[in-house]
């Protein structure tokens, strides 16, 4: 059995290529079967969100998701996974996430993915402050109970 591999973790202000970084994950390897790529977006909210404030603790946001990358890859086969977590002001239509799960079949690079979106939605260590397109004092991001419910299910 081919070593287990080290997941891409990076924690940025800076947006991301995905282009590129699907690339850099699939260069020269013939062993890959599928590549699950997700990218979350800001969402404008109807016109009512100008941009979300994301906040974190350096080192404990990476260690902490390094930490469920290593148990997606604990429980599926796979070839490489690579997770870009931004943070910082991102303004509505910008890139927020990037999950990408190669495997030699797609329905463990398909059950890694929602893995590790389930929990980057629920449990890593990121706050979000909104802020309004009205210039009106923003809130915080409060967790949804049927995100809650997803992760859940993975036990």
């Amino acid at each position: 059995m081919a070593p287990r591999p080290a997941p891409n973790v990076r924690v940025q202000a800076e947006d991301f290529d995905s282009g590129r970084e699907q690339a850099l994950l699939t260069a020269g390897r013939g062993d890959i079967g599928a590549l699950v790529s997700f990218i979350g977006l800001c969402r404008d909210e109807d016109g009512s969100l100008e941009s979300l404030e994301l906040e974190h603790y350096p080192g404990m946001a990476e260690a902490e998701i390094a930490r469920v990358a290593d148990q997606a890859l604990e429980r599926w086969p796979l070839q490489g996974l690579t997770i870009i977590h931004r943070f910082g002001r991102i303004r509505a239509g910008e890139r927020i996430v990037l999950v990408l799960a190669a495997a030699r079949h797609r329905g463990d690079a398909f059950a890694a993915a929602e893995f590790l979106m389930d929990y980057l939605k629920t449990r890593a260590p990121f706050w979000k402050k909104e802020r309004r397109a009205d210039g009106g004092a923003g809130d915080w991001v409060e967790a949804k109970s049927e995100d809650d419910s997803a992760a859940e299910r993975w036990g």
